[in-house]
C-alpha cells in the first residue's frame, strides 16, 4: 500500500508512481476518496464524542428531564450508526483504488520500459554456441523428461532425473549453507495461502491472472517463498536493534505463465512448477537501500563461484512490478541463444508490502513501518539449465561445478540408465 500522506503532499511522490504507469486519473481518482474518507472519519469521530457526552448527560439530567435526554442520546447513536456504515464503505472504496496504485519507482532507476534498463556490471566472458541447447542435452541424457510430463500434466512441466536430481539438492543445499553464513535463517514456509495473503505481500490484484487457485478451499499456490516470508511478522512489532532480520527460504513455487503462449517452450526455462530458494530481510527504513546492495552482492557471489558469466541491471520503472521501487536483475549469458537471460533478481519494496502486513519497527521515538526485501538467491531449473550449456564437456557429459561437487558426489551428469 502506497503512502497516502505523501501522495497528498508530496509532488516527487506522485512523479514516482506515475513513472511505474499509473495514470494522473487514477492517482486523482485515490486522492479524492482519501479526502472524503479522512472528511468521514472526522464527522464520525465528532459524532461518537457527541453520543459518549449524550449518554453521559442522561445520568445528571433532572427525572423530569431524563426522558428528553434519552432520545437525544437515542437520536445520536442512530446518527453515528450510519454515520459508521458511511465511513466504512468510504474507507473500502479509498482501498479498492490504492491497492491498485503502484509502489514509487526510486530515483536512481532508469525511465521506460523492458528494453531501457540500465547495465550496471558485466562479469565474464561470453561463450559460443554450445554442440547443444540445455534442453536438447537434457534429453539426451535423460535427465530431463518434457515429453512423458507433457502425457501426464500438459504442457510446461518436467520430469527431472538420475544425477540432475542429485545436482539440485546439491545446488539448494550450496546455497542455503552460504546464507546460513551470512546470518540468514533457514526456513521452509507454507505454499498454500490465504487471499489477503497474496495481496499483503503486494502480489493482488495486479498479479492475480499468474496465480493458481482452489477455489473450493480458498487458497492460492504460491509462485515464490516470498509470500509466506513476508507473512512470517505479519502485524508484529519489531525491535529496531534487532534488524534487520534475514531469512532464506526454500519452496517448490508454481505459476499460469499467463501470456506466454510459445515463449520459451523447451526444457526448464518457464515451467508452471519449479523451486527456488528466496532471501527475505525486513530492515531499518534508513538502512535498506544498503540491505539491497548486500542481497545483489549475495547473488553475484553465487553465480560467479558457479563459473558463469552474467551481467547485472537496473529494471527501469515502466518495467517494475508493483511493489518494488528498485530492482536489479541478474542475467547469465546463455550461449544457445547468444543473449543474457534473466535468473534471478533482488528488490527493494520500501514500506509498500509491510504497510499492507502491519510490519512496523519499534524505536526510542515510537513505531513506524519498516522495509522489506526480497531476492532470488537461486532459481534452481534456469540455474541447472544454464549449467547444462556452459558446462557441457567434448564426451557428452555435463561436467559439476567445482564448489558443487562436495553436496552432491558427482563431478560430472551422465546419462540415466
Amino acid at each position: 500500500m502506497i503512502d497516502l500522506r505523501r501522495l497528498r503532499e508530496e509532488a516527487g511522490y506522485r512523479t514516482g508512481v506515475e513513472r511505474k504507469g499509473a495514470s494522473g486519473d487514477a492517482i486523482a481518482a485515490v486522492l479524492s476518496a482519501d479526502a472524503r474518507a479522512r472528511a468521514s472519519r472526522q464527522s464520525t469521530e465528532d459524532l461518537r464524542a457527541r453520543s459518549n457526552a449524550a449518554s453521559k448527560d442522561i445520568g445528571r439530567a433532572a427525572p423530569e428531564e431524563r426522558q428528553t435526554r434519552i432520545d437525544a442520546a437515542q437520536g445520536l447513536k442512530a446518527e453515528l450508526q450510519r454515520a459508521e456504515a458511511l465511513l466504512a464503505a468510504a474507507d473500502a472504496e479509498l482501498s479498492e483504488l490504492a491497492l491498485v496504485l503502484p509502489n514509487p519507482a526510486d530515483e536512481s532507476v532508469p525511465d521506460g520500459g523492458e528494453d531501457d534498463f540500465r547495465i550496471e556490471s558485466e562479469v565474464g566472458e561470453r561463450v559460443p554456441v554450445p554442440p547443444l541447447t540445455h534442453a536438447e542435452i537434457g534429453e539426451k541424457l535423460g535427465i530431463v523428461d518434457t515429453e512423458r510430463a507433457v502425457n501426464m500434466s500438459g504442457s510446461r512441466f518436467a520430469y527431472l532425473m538420475g544425477d540432475a536430481v542429485l545436482l539440485q539438492f546439491g545446488l539448494v543445499q550450496w546455497v542455503m549453507a552460504k546464507l546460513v553464513r551470512k546470518d540468514f535463517v533457514p526456513c521452509i514456509p507454507p505454499v498454500l495461502v490465504r487471499e489477503e495473503m497474496m495481496v499483503d505481500a503486494g502480489f493482488f490484484p495486479t498479479d492475480r491472472h499468474q496465480v493458481y487457485e482452489l477455489e473450493r478451499d480458498g487458497l492460492f499456490l504460491v509462485g515464490t517463498a516470498e509470500v509466506g516470508l513476508a507473512g512470517l511478522h505479519r502485524g508484529e512489532r519489531l525491535d529496531a536493534e534487532r534488524l534487520p532480520r534475514r531469512y532464506v527460504g526454500y519452496s517448490s513455487c508454481f505459476r499460469r505463465e499467463a501470456g506466454t503462449y510459445g515463449k520459451d517452450t523447451q526444457g526448464l526455462f518457464r515451467v508452471h512448477q519449479f523451486d527456488k530458494v528466496e532471501m527475505f530481510t525486513y530492515a531499518h527504513p534508513d538502512r535498506s537501500w544498503d540491505e539491497l546492495e548486500l542481497l545483489r552482492s549475495v547473488e553475484e557471489e553465487i553465480f560467479s563461484e558457479l563459473e558463469m558469466p552474467y551481467r547485472v541491471i537496473t529494471v527501469a520503472a515502466g518495467d517494475l512490478g508493483n511493489a518494488a521501487a528498485k530492482k536489479y536483475d541478474i542475467e547469465v549469458w546463455l550461449p544457445s541463444e547468444q543473449r543474457y537471460r534473466e535468473v534471478t533478481s533482488c528488490s527493494n519494496y520500501t514500506d509498500y508490502s509491510a504497510r499492507r502486513m502491519s510490519t512496523r519497527v519499534r524505536h526510542d521515538q515510537g513505531t513506524e513501518v519498516l522495509h522489506t526485501l526480497n531476492g532470488t538467491a537461486c532459481a534452481v531449473g534456469r540455474t541447472l539449465l544454464a549449467i547444462f550449456e556452459h558446462h557441457q564437456q567434448p564426451d557428452g557429459t555435463i561436467s559439476v561445478p567445482a564448489v558443487l561437487r562436495p553436496f552432491c558426489g558427482l563431478d560430472a551428469l551422465g546419462p540415466v540408465g
